[in-house]
């Protein structure tokens, strides 16, 4: 079996996820939205709001990113930034009721998604492609 291809696999995959989110996100009328925005929105969704640091790092993602990603939303309504109470330097993000609203959305296009990517796979198998990219990742 070939196994050089492997990023080429996962960057397809991860296309093909997108496209679909993007296409659920259209059916469900829902505006101004990318994938890129989910991990933000998801995390908020369960911690209802964040500091930018906290936000970034749970996500995985640097603070400019972050920032750039959190400013669409916030031109969208989904989202609010203020200063911490504690430490005006610090900058909140939360979501704003519209943004709240999205959870119902999100999570069916979750399930949609999980449902395509792992189409007939057993348990078993869903646990070894999971173990396998978690290894990987921790290679990188």
């Amino acid at each position: 079996m070939k196994t050089d291809h492997i990023i080429s696999l996962v960057s397809k995959i991860r296309t093909k996820a997108n496209a679909l989110i993007t296409k659920e996100l259209r059916d469900r009328n829902v505006n101004g939205l990318a994938p890129s925005h989910g991990d933000i929105l998801v995390f908020l969704f369960g911690k209802e709001r964040s500091t930018m640091r906290e936000l970034a790092q749970s996500i995985g993602r640097d603070k400019s990113t972050v920032t750039a990603l959190v400013k669409k939303l916030i031109v969208h309504g989904y989202v609010e930034t203020a200063a911490d109470d504690r430490d005006s330097r610090v900058t909140v993000v939360s979501l704003t009721e519209k943004g709240r609203q999205l959870k119902p959305d999100f999570e069916a296009i979750s399930q949609i998604v999980l449902n395509r990517v792992y189409g007939n796979c057993s348990v078993k198998e869903k646990e070894v492609i999971i173990s396998g990219l978690e290894k990987l990742l921790g290679n990188m």
